[in-house]
């Protein structure tokens, strides 16, 4: 501890100001406009360093993605009651685009189950009201790809990425679960045969297509058997490459490729079946076939954006948004962790948005991130995003080559490839349990979002799990609790150390009262004396909870102290009618074994912002605490992180008094060069700053009689160290710490006292 007599320079932190924050932050200096228009195109970082085994490694995984994009986009399209070439189209935009804009080398944008659907169901509900558009459904869908591409896309250039952080993963899970159960259901009918009964509706909610199904089962024909069987064949081959990997871990890679064309080689198969069976009967099939695939982009023209179609669909915006973006993101950063990368969402949302105001004019309908096939592209070794023009050369390719065997491709076949694939994103046993042992809350989302999604629609089961995330979230901020804390005095466990020198090192920790931080309950915190409490605020110190902190602070501090006096009102008639006792108070009512309340230590460690009604909260308690106590009550702040907080504070009148004096300081002490008696003190505080700090030190000083009055140093005396405090001396009530606050109101106290 220093003495005082090497009393430390003044510190005085200058408060920040509004102009001052417009110019950090919403002024952008040439230099980060110039960061900021880099950004847009990632591919500027890398391409010049492009080379050789880089395309090995990306033409290996954009060949194996576009053998399985091809099946996957014709599928996806009828899911979104399109007709098939128009997967492909948007499989070969989401493809040729993303690259330029791509902050993660694995994700393919592209048509997704869980989105097609959700464009079904839109046209689905839409359509109706717009004849027009009955024979050219891909019109509203390409309006809606515009629509929700400029959205997006505004929401990346704006920098409001983090706004997917407000989903939590079991919001997404569930919506994941529910989509994949709502979709294979929806596919059964299609896998059986039995879906072109009249009055069976597939897109009806989850349940009812249940219940149907059975209903209509004896109508279930040949289509079942070309099902089921290539359904069997798909989890077949996975399961065998699966065991066959593990027998052979040498022959993994091998056995990863043979699973992973497994698409391709059922549908080829069942496709060369169905040329046999259906060669002879063209016009009328033995079993649904896809029919005719026009040859090249027959769609392509400029989008139409009509105000009839906005107005139609502007309800089915919001879920559409939500899907888009929570997909992709999560995807992204989930592969991104596991290839130790980083992804921007910001870039991320502007690639989608890109991708999707562009893709209509190619005939693309809304596209999005796939699970399956960026799994896909990341096991096969991709090495940077370039693989997505591979990929979509592998399209286009199809789209000129293929539509002639694209005509007998079975439907019951495409329902099993959609079945196989949106099976994985059902959460497992194992991750739901998980969900319980972490949160029951959440576990109950959860499955509140699935069986929304069930016996009512995607669309209501996103806005559930959203919905009641956000809930739960301000249910947890508005009944934040602080807590009272004590002091207990621990030593380091390092019984070799205490054996070699008979010493251990100790200080003092802060726990709750109450234990209720997991704390050995054997262990007693020693409550500060003298009428001074600690207060530890857990949150933000927001609207929403700062009345509930302070309920709680005061209930507990009028339980622990005495009123300064017994009848502070006066008069009976002056008495508040809710004041509660006895008729007349006097000093007998008082317990005089309880302290009067002195000093209040708040913890803003834990707080990271506040605002006006909190501020005016804390007023409001400082005032009411002051009548009880029939005296200023002192108020310390520990550990105030931020700037803003402290000007916010200063303005509702708290870190310093008229009359107070900072008797604590924590000062660094700095080296510095032997202080002469005719040498001025700025020059020997400019050489300190080029020595080496020493340890951090606590400043205990009786000679403050203001906390604007300047220490006077003895130029005549030397030393080797200049001790330099760590906050303001201007604001005396705002301490780096509880241990520092804690002695400060210590020692205020006992000058009180005397």
């Amino acid at each position: 501890m220093l003495s005082p007599e090497r009393e430390p320079i003044l510190y005085v932190e200058p408060l920040p100001s509004s102009k001052q924050w417009i110019a950090q932050n919403l002024v952008p200096s040439r230099a980060k406009a110039v960061t900021y228009a880099q950004s847009l195109f990632p591919i500027l970082t890398w391409i010049y360093r492009y080379n050789w085994t880089w395309f090995l490694g990306d033409m290996v995984a954009g060949v194996t993605v576009g053998v399985v994009v091809i099946p996957q986009g014709m599928a996806y399209a009828k899911l979104a009651q399109l007709p098939p070439e128009f997967g492909l189209y948007s499989s070969f935009v989401g493809c040729a685009l993303y690259f330029m804009f791509a902050t993660s080398k694995d994700i393919t944008i592209g048509p997704v189950a869980v989105m097609s659907t959700l464009m079904g169901n839109i046209l689905h509900d839409v359509l109706p009201h717009l004849p027009q558009y009955q024979d050219t459904p891909w019109v509203v869908a390409g309006c809606m790809s515009v629509v929700l591409g400029c959205i997006v896309t505004a929401l990346g250039l704006l920098r409001l990425g983090f706004i997917v952080d407000f989903i939590p993963l079991p919001a997404i899970a569930a919506f994941m679960t529910g989509s994949a159960l709502n979709i294979a259901m929806g596919q059964i009918p299609t896998l059986m045969g039995n879906n072109s009964v009249k009055g069976f509706n597939t897109r009806a909610p989850t349940y009812l297509v249940f219940g149907n199904f059975f209903k209509y089962i004896k109508h279930c024909n040949l289509n079942a058997a070309v099902g089921l069987t290539s359904l069997f064949l798909l989890y077949a081959i996975r399961a065998g490459c699966n065991y066959a990997a593990r027998r052979w871990p040498k022959r993994e890679k091998l056995f990863f490729f043979i699973s992973t064309l497994r698409t391709a080689f059922v549908i080829l198969l069942y496709t060369l079946i169905s040329f046999l069976v259906n060669r002879n009967h063209r016009t009328s099939p033995k079993f649904s076939i896809l029919g005719v695939v026009p040859r090249g982009f027959k769609h392509m023209q400029v989008p139409t954006v009509s105000s009839d179609i906005l107005s139609a669909v502007a309800g089915k915006l919001p879920s559409a948004i939500i899907v888009l973006i929570i997909e992709h993101i999560s995807i992204s950063k989930s592969f991104g962790r596991i290839n130790n990368y980083t992804i921007n969402p910001n870039q991320e949302l502007i690639a989608i948005g890109i991708t999707n105001i562009f893709g209509p004019f190619f005939g693309a309908y809304p596209a999005t991130g796939s699970f399956s096939r960026t799994a896909i592209k990341s096991k096969a070794g991709v090495r940077t995003p370039l693989a997505g023009v591979i990929t979509a050369c592998i399209v286009v390719i199809a789209i000129y080559a293929l539509p002639p065997v694209f005509f007998y491709i079975s439907n019951a076949l495409l329902a099993a490839v959609i079945i196989h694939a949106v099976g994985d994103l059902v959460s497992t046993p194992t991750a739901i349990k998980m969900f319980w042992h972490i949160s029951p809350f959440e576990f109950v989302i959860f499955w509140a979002g699935v069986l929304v999604s069930i016996f009512s629609s995607i669309d209501n089961g996103i806005y559930t799990t959203v919905a009641a995330s956000a809930a739960l979230l301000l249910f947890r901020i508005a009944k934040a609790q602080g807590k009272f804390v004590g002091t207990v005095r621990v030593v380091y466990d390092q019984p070799d150390a205490v054996a070699a020198s008979n010493t251990a090192e100790s200080r003092d920790i802060f726990v709750p009262l109450d234990h209720s931080d997991g704390s050995n309950p054997s262990v007693t915190p020693q409550h500060p004396q003298g009428g001074v409490f600690i207060y530890r605020l857990n949150e933000g110190y927001l609207y929403p909870n700062a009345v509930h902190f302070t309920d709680h602070m005061i209930a507990e501090v009028t339980t622990r102290t005495r009123p300064g006096v017994a009848n502070p009102y006066g008069s009976l008639g002056n008495r508040p009618w809710n004041d509660p006792g006895p008729r007349h108070k006097d000093d007998t009512n008082i317990d005089r074994s309880l302290p009067v309340l002195r000093a209040l230590i708040l913890d803003f460690n834990g707080v990271s912002n506040v605002d006006i009604t909190s501020i005016q909260n804390l007023v409001d308690v400082r005032k009411q605490l002051d009548r009880y106590a029939d005296r200023a009550v002192s108020w310390h702040f520990a550990g105030v992180k931020s700037p803003w907080i402290r000007r916010a504070l200063v303005a509702g009148g708290f870190g310093s008094s008229n009359t107070a004096t900072r008797t604590v300081f924590s000062v660094a002490t700095v080296g510095a060069l032997e202080h002469k008696g005719d040498q001025p003190l700025s020059e020997t505080l400019s050489a300190s700053n080029r020595g080496q700090h020493a340890p951090d030190e606590e400043f205990i000083s009786d000679s403050f009689t203001s906390t604007r009055d300047k220490p006077q140093v003895d130029n005549s005396t030397s030393f080797d160290t200049l001790p330099l405090p760590i906050l303001s001396a201007d604001h005396p009530f705002f301490h780096i710490d509880l241990d520092e606050a804690l002695k400060a109101a210590k020692l205020e106290s006992d000058v009180v006292s005397k």
